[in-house]
Parts: C-alpha cells; structure tokens; sequence
C-alpha cells in the first residue's frame, strides 16, 4: 500500500524554484500525523528540511528558513514545499514523512530527486 508519493523533483539553476508535492493516502492525512519533508545528500545523514504538525504548526531548518515554505492542503490531500532561492547545498533526494502522533510510527514516501546546479 503507497501512502506517500512526492513529485515535482528536477533541475534548477541556483537562485531558482521548485514546487515539491507530496500526495497522502486519505488513510493517513488526518491532524493524528505530522508531515514533513526531509532531504539526504549523497555521503549525508537524512535531515529534516520542514515539518508540519496535525494542528498546524511549522517549523524549519535553519538552512532553509526564509527560503522554503511548507503548506498542508487539505482540498487535495498533498503536503507541499515551496523552494525558492535554492542553493547548490540543497542538492538533495528529498522524502515525505508522515510520523503518527501517538506511536511515532513513521511512514515514507519513495523520495524525489532536486538537483541545483548550473
């Protein structure tokens, strides 16, 4: 059973954008699960990036505060993460989590690729 895709993954100039979206098994897009997206780079432990709570609340990486923005739509069922300003340093595979509050029993999506890069 596939609860978390991401996409929107690709090729970017430094100083550019990107939309990731992360598409949630209706079974677990509820206020009981934290979202967040979290990144590995090649020789690096997974990081997390942003996060959103069931009720609402955000937080960030340092590195990327003031540059990406994470949404939890819930018309569509997505938690995305808008990325502007990118940087070469956030070449990355980028993961969705879902992380259920009570158990912290964790889910993940299959990742998406984001190369910044000139």
């Amino acid at each position: 059973q596939v609860l978390l895709v991401e996409s929107g993954g690709g090729l970017v100039q430094p100083g550019g954008s990107l939309r990731l979206s992360c598409a949630v098994s209706e079974s677990i897009f509820s206020t009981n699960y934290d979202m967040g997206w979290y990144r590995q780079a090649p020789g690096k432990q997974r990081e997390l990036v942003a996060g959103v709570t069931g009720g609402g609340g955000t937080n960030y990486a340092e590195s990327v505060k003031g540059r990406f923005t994470i949404s939890r739509d819930s018309a569509k069922r997505t938690i995305d993460l808008q990325m502007d300003s990118l940087k070469p340093e956030d070449t990355a595979v980028y993961y969705c989590n879902a992380k259920y509050k009570w158990t912290r029993t964790s889910y993940w999506g299959q990742g998406t690729q984001v190369t910044v890069s000139s």
